[in-house]
């Protein structure tokens, strides 16, 4: 009989370090800013993300309505791995890691965004991703050392925020890994 092309849960941890070691190896310089993202799948996604991607941190600013029970079912558990915080504000957040020399890239599309794609993400970094409906904050572009977007080639103007921020996280991530 051949040999399964998939593999196991426990040939895949073989591969990882202990949970003990994870806990306590450095992270990927990243800090993913949440402005106002409301939908607890999205935020949940996210975590998901920041595990994958073994990222500082997420902040997620602005006023939470989200179901505890919604997010460990979105986020599958992964946020006993990712360091969460929780912000009132988005402009303080990021005042903060801007005081601790992080480069803020806002993912929206503006008049000077440009592509992902193009950029040497620089160390410490924070990506930005805004709101559901409304985007990245007017403030927090202000903020912002950098405006980045997706290039989109269909009919459609806009991605789900979850599916932009992988798109983009990856990238930033792998980059920041090799450096």
């Amino acid at each position: 009989m051949p040999q399964k092309i998939q593999l196991s849960k426990e040939q895949l941890r073989t591969h990882k370090p202990t949970r003990n070691e994870y806990l306590t190896q450095p992270k990927t310089p990243l800090v993913l800013v949440l402005d106002h993202v409301t939908n607890s799948y999205n935020v949940g996604a996210f975590i998901r993300l920041a595990d994958a991607f073994a990222i500082e941190k997420i902040i997620a600013c602005g006023e939470l309505t989200i179901s505890d029970k919604k997010l460990k079912k979105a986020s599958r558990n992964e946020a006993k791995w990712v360091k969460v915080e929780y912000s009132d504000s988005t402009i303080n957040s990021l005042q903060q890691l801007k005081d601790d020399n992080y480069t803020i890239y806002s993912v929206e599309l503006c008049h000077d965004s440009v592509d992902y794609s193009d950029i040497n993400y620089q160390s410490p970094c924070v990506l930005v991703l805004g709101n559901e409906r409304k985007g990245v904050s007017e403030a927090a572009l202000a903020l912002s050392d950098y405006h980045i977007h997706i290039p989109m080639f269909g009919m459609g103007n806009s991605l789900n925020v979850s599916t932009a921020g992988a798109i983009v996280l990856a990238q930033c991530a792998n980059q920041l890994r090799k450096q």
